[in-house]
C-alpha cells in the first residue's frame, strides 16, 4: 500500500483536525498518523505539508530522523532489539539469531504475512537487564533464546 485510499484519507483528515495547523504540531501529527496507519505514506506527507504549510522535504527529514516513524508499512508486531554494548555483552547476538530463526526473516525485514517486523534500536533503558527488546510498546528484558520462542509463540496466537 503506497498511498491512502478515500476512506483512509478521511481518517487522515480527522487526525489533522485534532491538531492546530502550526509547525510545532508536526511531530505529534506524524506520531498519530504512524500509529494509525503503521507508516506515513507520500500522500499523508503531502496532506500534512499542506495542512501545516511546510515543505514535504522537511516532513520527510523529520520522519527519517526519528527511528520510530516509518515511510514503509511494518508488521503488526515491530520487534526492536537493543543494539547497545550492554546488551551485546549480555548476549544480544544469541537473541538476534533466535529471532531471525523463529521469524524466518533478517533484521530490517517484515514477514510475508505482515505480522512481524524485525529491527535494531538504540538504548531502551534496560542496560542492567539485557539483552532487551521492545515489541511495539512492550519491553522484554533479561532475554534468553527460550524466552524469545515463548514471546513469539504468544504473539502468533494473538495474531
Amino acid at each position: 500500500m503506497s498511498g491512502i485510499d478515500i476512506c483512509s484519507k478521511q481518517e487522515l483528515s480527522t487526525i489533522l483536525e485534532r491538531f492546530k495547523p502550526q509547525r510545532d504540531q508536526l511531530l505529534p501529527i506524524l506520531i498519530e498518523i504512524n500509529k494509525r496507519f503503521g507508516f506515513i505514506s507520500p500522500v499523508a506527507m503531502m496532506e500534512v505539508a499542506e495542512y501545516l504549510d511546510i515543505p514535504v522535504a522537511e516532513i520527510h527529514g523529520v520522519i527519517s530522523f526519528y527511528h520510530f516513524l516509518s515511510t514503509e508499512k511494518k508488521g503488526k508486531y515491530i520487534i526492536r532489539l537493543c543494539k547497545t554494548i550492554s546488551c551485546d555483552i549480555a548476549g544480544k547476538e544469541k537473541i538476534a539469531r533466535m529471532l531471525e530463526k523463529e521469524l524466518g526473516i533478517k533484521f530490517g525485514e517484515t514477514t510475508s504475512d505482515g505480522l512481524f517486523s524485525l529491527e535494531y534500536t538504540n538504548c531502551i533503558g534496560m542496560c542492567d537487564h539485557g539483552p532487551a527488546m521492545l515489541v511495539n510498546d512492550n519491553v522484554y528484558a533479561a532475554l534468553t533464546p527460550e524466552k524469545v520462542i515463548e514471546i513469539i509463540d504468544e504473539l502468533r496466537k494473538r495474531g
